[in-house]
């Protein structure tokens, strides 16, 4: 009797670590669903509540850095409220902006402290021809395709966004599409905070964009065979070349406290 009442305490302490993980993967895909909610309606502000207050918090976008939560401000809060919305925070007229997150695989730590999440995202974006003489962008509508792996810390009990790391993979306007996208369609950027007052505090290695189809590192092994996938096929090189003349594999960055 007593072996099976131990088995059964086992059995109930195992579910109960099922049950947590189960809630915890529920609670950062949620916290990613209501971080493209916020983010199609310029409710910046909300967006960047839903940032960690840790030192080691960053976003990574159109290969810059921005660090810590004030970098996280600088980035919405500033220059895309600036940017889309006049530094209003919510919605203008005519203006469409969506951001659907969709695709989300998420892993947690074994101590249920951090998590990693990988999200695709398909936006449509533009402006109604009644504002075209009144939003900065005049009549302009195009698609984007873009893919994050963020990174989640568990503070105070709550589950929010610790490294938020978005390769925008491809551009395109609404009329030609994405075979006819210009190179350089969406500039990098170059210039640092403070020179410039709402860029990043650090440019990122190798960035990416359309027609560079590298593979964004997944967080999580293959679920059958427990194996990375290889750095050469990582690479994209043209049809028929070798990957050693593509340029290198992208990396993820790591927490500088982990480090």
């Amino acid at each position: 009797m007593t072996s099976e009442v131990e088995e059964l305490k086992k059995v109930v302490a195992q579910l109960q670590k099922d049950v947590r993980r189960l809630s915890d993967q529920e609670e950062v895909r949620k916290l990613q669903y209501i971080y493209g909610y916020y983010l199609d309606k310029c409710l910046y502000k909300e967006v960047a509540e839903l940032f960690a207050d840790h030192q080691d918090t960053c976003v990574e976008f159109l290969g810059g850095r921005y660090n810590g939560k004030e970098g996280v401000k600088r980035l919405y809060v500033q220059r895309f409220a600036n940017k889309f919305a006049n530094g209003r925070n919510g919605p203008v007229h005519g203006f469409l902006l969506d951001h659907p997150q969709i695709q989300g695989i998420v892993d947690i730590n074994p101590e249920g402290t951090h998590a990693q999440g990988r999200f695709r995202s398909m936006m449509s974006a533009g402006t109604h021809e009644s504002v075209k003489d009144i939003h900065p962008r005049g009549l302009v509508q195009w698609w984007e395709g873009g893919i994050y792996e963020n990174e989640y810390i568990k503070e105070n009990g709550v589950w929010k966004i610790f490294r938020l790391k978005y390769f925008p993979f491809w551009h395109a306007t609404f009329e030609k599409g994405w075979s006819h996208t210009q190179e350089n369609y969406v500039p990098f950027l170059s210039k640092l905070f403070p020179e410039d007052s709402e860029g990043p505090d650090e440019l990122c290695e190798r960035p990416m964009m359309w027609p560079d189809t590298r593979v964004v590192p997944f967080h999580y092994e293959h679920p059958v065979t427990g194996d990375q996938v290889a750095d050469d096929d990582m690479r994209a090189p043209n049809y028929g070349a070798d990957p050693s003349t593509s340029a290198p594999p992208l990396v993820l960055s790591k927490p500088k406290s982990h480090s």
